[in-house]
């Protein structure tokens, strides 16, 4: 177990997860430094900021410095996953096992693949698209490192999420910022199949969790999922917190090829379109079993405060 004196890290402190993370560590009563390019970020005040590349040697060890856990929130662009992913997190690795302390990745579901059912710790990973790949070598060293005794390592994975300041999110970005403007929200792939969602704050809390408790250390942990909705359901608790309900509509897979050309993140959508077209659901038990109980926040609550939050920061 870390103490109340150790040091956290988070890398990548502007992106949602990042954020979010940064929060929930100082609302825990634990020291924090939020990391990205810039030293800019939306934080309380009593959370040290600190500007830096963690793609360089020099970057990554003045990040790190000090620390005693260091949280992996940061990411390259979307598009650029494969080039630039797996040596970024080399770079981590050797910076963070350099100081000492201990890695907890913030991950995703991507790895799995197509037909994967409703996924445990123990599914099998069989993604051969380009985010699942490089996700599944991720993984691979990540593991690696721990065993060979380079740094200790917990592995967070989560579905899509949504909440406060997740401009990131997919879901946030179709379903929930539109409100601010009275646009259609929109839904991928189909309205009628259920989803695993997360909502950030819950994640933020789980990914504490991991960072504070050495039960975590060269494991993966799906982390906690209120039960999985459709489209449909997830649109309907967006439209119940308005005063007039907005139009809904879906992303269709003849929408993301049209445009693909012509945008790239509807290009890399296509790929993991699979996640949207038929059910994927997440078994958070052994999350439950080692840490819990560990209560989410009820959908509608959650949606409702992300909506006001929304509509009060971009209205």
């Amino acid at each position: 177990m870390t103490t109340t004196n150790d040091l956290h890290v988070v890398l990548g402190a502007s992106g949602g997860a990042g954020n979010a993370i940064a929060r929930s560590l100082h609302d825990a009563g634990l020291p924090v430094r939020a990391v990205n390019r810039s030293g800019k970020a939306d934080l309380p005040e009593g959370i040290e900021t600190m500007a830096a590349d963690i793609t360089t040697a020099d970057g990554i060890t003045r990040a790190v410095a000090g620390a005693s856990v260091v949280y992996m929130a940061a990411q390259p662009q979307y598009h650029r996953w494969p080039e630039e992913f797996p040596p970024m997190l080399e770079r981590v690795i050797d910076g963070v096992a350099a100081a000492g302390a201990k890695l907890v990745m913030v991950d995703n579901l991507y790895g799995y693949g197509p037909g994967a059912g409703t996924m445990t710790e123990d599914t099998p990973e069989r993604a051969t698209d380009r985010k699942g790949a490089v996700r599944r070598e991720m993984t691979e060293t990540l593991l690696a490192a721990h065993r060979s005794g380079k740094l200790r390592v917990a592995i967070g994975r989560a579905s899509d999420y949504f909440g406060p300041r997740a401009d990131n999110s997919g879901i946030t970005a179709l379903a929930i910022e539109p409100v601010a403007g009275g646009k259609t929200l929109r839904w991928t792939g189909t309205l009628d199949v259920p989803h695993a969602v997360a909502y950030l704050p819950d994640i933020a809390r789980a990914y504490v969790t991991l960072g504070t408790s050495d039960k975590a250390d060269g494991e993966i942990w799906l982390l906690p999922h209120g039960e999985p909705v459709t489209g449909r359901r997830f649109l309907e608790a967006v439209n119940a917190t308005l005063p007039q309900p907005l139009k809904t509509g879906v992303i269709s897979k003849t929408m993301l090829r049209i445009a693909s050309p012509f945008h790239k993140i509807s290009k890399e959508s296509l790929g993991v379109l699979y996640q949207w077209t038929g059910p994927f659901v997440v078994d958070d038990a052994k999350f439950q079993r080692v840490f819990g109980p560990f209560e989410v926040t009820p959908l509608d609550d959650a949606v409702r405060t992300t909506v006001d939050w929304y509509r009060g920061h971009h209205g």
